[in-house]
């Protein structure tokens, strides 16, 4: 899995200052071809996140090959664990091909493959790319991954665009798992206390620093504490100063240092704050 070269990594901005203390990336797609078809080798972008503090990484995977290569990553490097899942865009597309019930087994299988798996997600909710047509088969997808959550007893990850009144109904219909998480929030402070009343923690990419963004600055500035996250979805959502660049798991301190001032929160106690939740959030410490 290494794919270390100069010329690949001066595609990336550069590192900033370390953080003060350890924080988890909690969703990340390190396996993401982009320009040329390059990503930074999975060590290497393990190592470059290590140098500024970013000391673990949930590895997420989007339909059946992302998630088997999750799991795989997951069990080589202790560094990772994997959730894995058929995005809600894949399952309505899997489903006019007419395969979408084969690869959601392949899902419930790969879930249950052992403790450095400890999330089903991205799941969810997509009316931005998927239109009428398509909605049924996400409805199913999400409804059959909320119950796979709860039988292997894995934390649920949400992607929700341009959704949230049907992605709170599903969830009240069915019953949310014990742990779940608003994979890049994109609500108001409303919307976020609707998903805290309900036990969700919320993930603020680095959307929340982008200065057409006011609404999840108010929604971060009125979360609770313990229920706070921070994650890249790199190699895309690029925080500030670097937006329209590609993005790693090593430019979480840019948002981390944006969420600290939106809080009025000491950076070092926010950090610690933040991994604790996070490894409440994803089941225990790996």
């Amino acid at each position: 899995m290494s794919e270390r070269s100069e010329d690949v990594r001066a595609l990336w901005p550069e590192a900033p200052e370390p953080l003060p203390a350890p924080v988890v990336d909690n969703h990340c797609h390190l396996d993401v071809r982009v320009k040329g078809g390059h990503r930074l080798g999975t060590r290497e972008a393990i190592e470059a996140a290590a140098a500024v503090n970013v000391t673990r990484i949930v590895q997420v995977g989007c339909d059946v090959d992302d998630s088997r290569w999750a799991v795989e990553a997951a069990a080589e490097h202790p560094e990772l664990v994997a959730a894995v899942a058929i995005h809600p865009n894949d399952a309505a597309r899997l489903d006019a091909d007419g395969r979408l019930d084969e690869a959601l087994a392949v899902i419930d299988e790969l879930a249950g493959a052992g403790d450095h798996v400890r999330a089903v997600g991205e799941t969810g909710l997509d009316y931005f790319r998927t239109g009428p047509d398509g909605r049924g088969a996400q409805h199913r997808s999400f409804r059959a991954h909320v119950e796979m959550a709860k039988r292997h007893d894995r934390t649920l990850v949400i992607h929700d665009r341009d959704a949230h009144d049907d992605v709170l109904a599903v969830l009240d219909e069915v019953g949310a798992p014990e742990r779940w998480v608003m994979h890049c929030f994109s609500g108001d402070a409303d919307f976020a206390r609707a998903c805290v009343e309900r036990g969700a923690h919320l993930s603020f990419a680095g959307t929340v620093t982008f200065k057409n963004a006011p609404y999840l600055r108010e929604a971060l500035a009125q979360a609770p504490a313990d229920r706070v996250l921070v994650e890249t979805d790199a190699p895309f959502l690029t925080p500030e100063p670097h937006r329209g660049r590609l993005n790693a798991s090593f430019l979480v301190p840019h948002t981390m240092r944006l969420m600290a001032d939106v809080r009025g929160a000491d950076l070092t106690e926010l950090c610690a704050q933040v991994e604790a939740n996070t490894f409440a959030a994803f089941g225990g410490r790996w």
